[in-house]
């Protein structure tokens, strides 16, 4: 049989045709209209619901810990029923700060179910950054894990709006009415099957209803808060499957049906549920769906590998840093990988190299990869399978809701549309766009323009319909899935007494992607290290911003007519490795 049988404009429409599990409708929605999904969820509460139904079938496992869809649900409506009689009403706020515990998705669904808004906040934030992200949200609740606790604890009295702190695995007691222990009102793990069984909040949930703010990087230093809807989110529970169905109509196979599974999809956790992509890309197609998700304390490759075999995980992935690891690793062939029927990733520039060696590793296994950003509530563009072999330097399509179109970079918000195969900035536009940003209305004016998201990124996109992501406009690098921006690194080492000049820039890295380095001018009379600087901007910033190199110079370091240093010029500093 020969690829494709069907193109990928009739694939579409035989997918999204009345009647069929995908189909869509027009909406008007803040004053724009969009074709969204008109079956599946209208809101994460319906997920909630859904995934309950899958009833005793395992959802969590992490380390020794396991709970079931129905322990998962009564541990939620336990909290939630916690939530409401301290107060949290529809609209609050509520910050979820710790790494990916089982508690992280009990606190995300129960601040929704109270009609909250979840603000996940990056767990490896330092603690300037987590006071910043608690103070910007004005969250009037905190559910942390112990060590993100420790960070928080002397800033909190600046956090007006801060009721009460719940804490996850904390080694001592409650102490106060003001900070209390999680598993006072949860208990442990492995007994929430015997929690007693709670109606659901009595609030009204609509579609277009706030539901999170994800912090992305921002090019003042300071986080924005991307504010997401509840259609967005379910935008992304829907989509969740499509690429790969795709790939069968588009072959002429017929769809295999969920009854003839012999095993349950299982994910390995590669990512943090405090991105979009652990969050709105995994966790809540997984409860919707009944997949199985493993979680890892941080993550290690060989323990990924015996978890993969341990758990028959059927999916992996995250960013094309993990699957490099684990391809790479010289115990592989130690572990039974066999069940995995997907590695798929996203977040960060991947090698075409690579879908070639998951070809070679997995040849059960099928790849993929796409495009997404916080502001789309991660996946946009997504493509496997025969498709990704023959795009292996792209991104894919976009969803059928979605629209995406390259714009003359021009910085006039004119959205003059470039010929295809032509390189300009890309605007996207659908159903899981954002709103906007939290408290920042200049900003949510200069991004988001009737409808459309200015990404930032440079790309094109082929006659298909095809997205190549080639450059990004924004002084931007993106580490192992991590946004990085480079003035926030170069204020961190301008703050450094012994330097003058700073410029930072990302290097090309096999398997994270890119890499900062920095080239940095010292100040006459004075004297540092490589060390000592990686050390400085280590205590002010989260570990994955720390540049990985830093030459240092006795020079200025070049700069334009407008006084902005050339960072093209920067790159034959680091010999090769640029």
């Amino acid at each position: 049989m020969s690829w494709p049988v069907m193109s990928l404009q009739a694939a579409h429409a035989l997918m999204t045709a009345p009647g069929t599990m995908f189909e869509m409708e027009e909406r008007v929605i803040h004053g724009v209209a969009l074709r969204v999904w008109k079956n599946g969820p209208q809101t994460l509460r319906d997920v909630f619901v859904a995934g309950r139904a899958h009833g005793d079938k395992i959802f969590l496992v992490y380390e020794d810990e396991r709970a079931s869809f129905e322990a998962f649900s009564r541990a939620t409506l336990a909290l939630a029923a916690a939530l409401a009689a301290d107060g949290v009403v529809k609209g609050d706020r509520v910050a979820i700060a710790m790494r990916n515990l089982p508690e992280w998705p009990v606190a995300f669904f129960a601040t929704l179910l109270v009609g909250a808004i979840a603000v996940p906040l990056n767990a490896w934030w330092t603690s300037a950054e987590l006071e910043y992200g608690l103070i910007n949200s004005d969250a009037k609740l905190a559910i942390v894990d112990a060590e993100r606790h420790a960070r928080i604890a002397a800033f909190v009295p600046k956090c007006a709006t801060l009721q009460r702190i719940l804490v996850s695995r904390s080694e001592t007691s409650s102490v106060d009415a003001f900070t209390l222990r999680l598993e006072d009102v949860t208990g442990e793990v492995n007994d929430w099957h015997a929690l007693p069984d709670r109606p659901l909040p009595a609030v009204v949930i609509a579609p277009e209803d706030d539901a999170t703010i994800f912090y992305t990087s921002g090019t003042t230093g300071h986080p924005k808060g991307a504010l997401g809807t509840h259609r967005n989110a379910v935008t992304c529970v829907i989509a969740s499957g499509f690429s790969g169905q795709r790939a069968y109509v588009r072959r002429g196979q017929p769809i295999p049906k969920p009854e003839d599974r012999v095993r349950q999809r299982a994910t390995l956790l590669g990512v943090p549920f405090f991105h979009v992509t652990g969050c709105h890309a995994i966790l809540t197609p997984s409860l919707y769906n009944g997949s199985k998700i493993v979680a890892m304390r941080r993550w290690d490759t060989e323990q990924a590998m015996a978890l993969i075999a341990r758990e028959q995980c059927t999916g992996a992935g995250g960013v094309p840093t993990l699957a490099w690891q684990i391809i790479e690793h010289p115990a592989r062939e130690h572990y039974d990988l066999a069940t995995l029927e997907s590695v798929s990733y996203g977040g960060a520039p991947a090698a075409a190299e690579l879908v070639r060696r998951i070809r070679q590793v997995f040849p059960a296994s099928v790849p993929g990869t796409g495009w997404g950003m916080t502001e789309t509530t991660a996946t946009f563009t997504h493509h496997a399978a025969e498709e990704y072999d023959a795009h292996a330097e792209g991104a894919g399509p976009a969803l059928p809701v979605c629209e995406m179109k390259i714009v003359a970079s021009d910085g006039d918000h004119s959205g003059r549309e470039l010929p295809r195969g032509e390189v300009g900035e890309l605007w996207a536009k659908g159903p899981n766009v954002v709103k906007g940003y939290w408290r920042k209305p200049e900003a949510t004016a200069e991004t988001f323009v009737d409808g459309w998201v200015l990404t930032g990124d440079l790309a094109k996109m082929d006659d298909e319909g095809f997205l190549t992501i080639v450059d990004r406009k924004k002084d931007m690098l993106i580490r192992g899935g991590e946004n990085i921006y480079c003035v926030e690194v170069e204020d961190a080492l301008y703050a450094h007494p012994a330097v003058m000049d700073a410029g930072v820039i990302g290097l090309p890295h096999r398997t994270l992607g890119q890499e900062p380095v920095a080239a940095v001018t010292v100040k006459p009379g004075h004297e540092t290290s490589e060390d000592e600087l990686r050390s400085f901007v280590r205590g002010r910033l989260a570990a994955f911003k720390v540049p990985m190199r830093i030459v240092l110079l006795h020079e200025t370091l070049p700069r334009n007519a407008n006084g902005k240093i050339m960072k093209k010029a920067l790159r034959p500093l680091f010999g090769d490795a640029a």
